[in-house]
């Protein structure tokens, strides 16, 4: 049964927001703009949903924890934004790329400044277990010219879909390091094949996710984030083609022209090793 709003109650909720977003008028007109673009959302949704003075505290609460469970090294609050799409969203709207450009993908919370510098040809993965995978990267302009000493950041998660800052017995890191293109705008390594992995589900993002009867899995992946002088910096992922929960990752963070693949190669690698081995080749073109 439909309930009749009660007229007073309304005018008093009404009256109350006007309020608030009066509050905001003195302030720069960014913050302005933003803070009475969230009262208004937020009333409304409180309004449009009968939000009760329960369900705000455990909203509330929810929030608390996410906080509490965020560190230098787990960043809960970014893992909430992935998983409603808020995250992809701001990569959508604010990252509208140029004709030929390629595209953006979300940072993810495992991102680390300042990785170590490695040369051409180095093996990221530092010795770990895996399906060796030898990645050959060039980097252009749109119109195709090579963007020479560009700082190219790598990481990704190893074999059982762990990050080295997941692990407390892992010294030092691994799976992760800065690269820079040579004059051809090229650069290698080596690494290992990523595997799909749940994001971390044992906080209140995982009680989220479970409530809602969602799974935690993301697609297999390798993270860049590439920076060059006079260049739009680009933070993107790699896909495996073929790889389990493209079209399903947890945090909405799959393209289509991101998805390559990582074909299996047969006898001995450039380097010597013994096959197989995988290859994966990719041209990211710079804004």
């Amino acid at each position: 049964m439909t309930t009749t709003p009660d007229p007073a109650v309304e005018q008093a909720a009404d009256e109350l927001t006007r309020t608030v977003l009066a509050s905001f008028e003195g302030a720069p007109e960014r913050l302005r703009t933003l803070a009475q673009g969230l009262v208004s959302h937020l009333h409304a949704f409180v309004r449009e949903n009968d939000v009760t003075d329960e369900e705000w505290r455990h909203a509330i609460g929810f929030l608390t924890r996410t906080g509490h469970i965020t560190s230098d090294v787990r960043q809960e609050f970014i893992l909430l934004s992935d998983v409603l799409g808020v995250s992809s969203l701001v990569d959508i709207l604010g990252n509208a790329r140029a004709a030929g450009a390629t595209p953006s993908a979300v940072l993810g919370p495992f991102y680390v400044e300042g990785p170590p510098e490695l040369p051409q040809g180095a093996d990221v993965s530092c010795g770990l277990d895996g399906e060796p995978v030898l990645a050959d990267i060039t980097i252009t302009d749109t119109a195709g010219v090579p963007v020479a000493d560009a700082v190219v950041d790598v990481w990704q998660a190893n074999k059982d879909g762990y990050y080295d800052v997941q692990l407390p017995d892992q010294e030092g890191p691994v799976l992760r390091g800065r690269l820079r293109t040579d004059a051809a705008g090229r650069l290698t390594f080596w690494t290992i094949l990523p595997a799909p992995y749940p994001i971390p589900d044992d906080g209140p993002v995982g009680e989220l996710l479970a409530a809602a009867g969602r799974h935690s899995m993301r697609a297999p992946h390798l993270h860049f984030m590439i920076a060059a002088p006079g260049r739009r910096t680009l933070v993107t992922q790699l896909f495996v083609e073929g790889g389990d929960y493209l079209d399903s990752d947890a945090v909405f963070g799959v393209k289509e022209p991101i998805i390559v693949p990582f074909p299996e190669q047969d006898g001995p690698a450039p380097d010597g090793r013994p096959g197989p081995w995988r290859r994966v080749e990719f041209t990211f073109r710079l804004a």
